[in-house]
């Protein structure tokens, strides 16, 4: 089981190129909006309105995974991983819900920040095919990255290493 994230910390000032040693890789996508200097490196490139547009940026996003792999720096290959994931999940959710908005109504105040239905009812599926193939255009790529042998390596190390 990956240790989790770690949310306590302030990573507004925190810059994790310079302290790698506190960045955990979690579960999934977390985190993926407040790793320094990787967010604002990689966010410039992460678009999947159309499949033309989910394709050339899933390629940047995996160059940027290719780049942190040379320079030996897992921080930013599992951030790219995380970007590319996220690309397919958020494209898949627009796919799916033409607003983006899966269920019906606000958050609850005591839920906010947290995953999940929280008692709301679930908005019908409206399938967009362009966003799916946008979706399936950002999986593919995550997959190369989250199975590339290297980062696997790395990612067993990082974890034995700093949990």
């Amino acid at each position: 089981m990956p240790t989790p994230f770690d949310y306590t910390l302030d990573y507004r000032m925190l810059n994790l190129r310079e302290q790698p040693e506190l960045y955990r890789v979690g579960k999934g996508e977390q985190g993926v909006l407040l790793v320094q200097p990787y967010k604002s490196e990689i966010v410039p490139h992460w678009r999947f309105r159309t499949p033309d547009i989910a394709r050339e940026s899933s390629e940047k996003i995996y160059q940027l995974f290719l780049e942190y792999k040379e320079q030996g720096d897992f921080v930013g290959m599992d951030m790219a991983r995380k970007f590319l994931q996220m690309g397919f999940t958020r494209a898949r959710r627009y796919a799916n819900h033409r607003t983006g908005q899966k269920y019906d109504g606000p958050v609850p105040d005591d839920q906010k920040g947290r995953s999940g239905a929280h008692g709301r009812d679930q908005l019908p599926r409206e399938e967009d095919p362009v966003k799916a193939e946008s979706a399936r255009i950002f999986y593919g790529v995550y997959l190369r990255a989250r199975e590339d042998p290297d980062y696997k390596r790395m990612k067993k190390d990082w974890q034995t290493q700093y949990g």
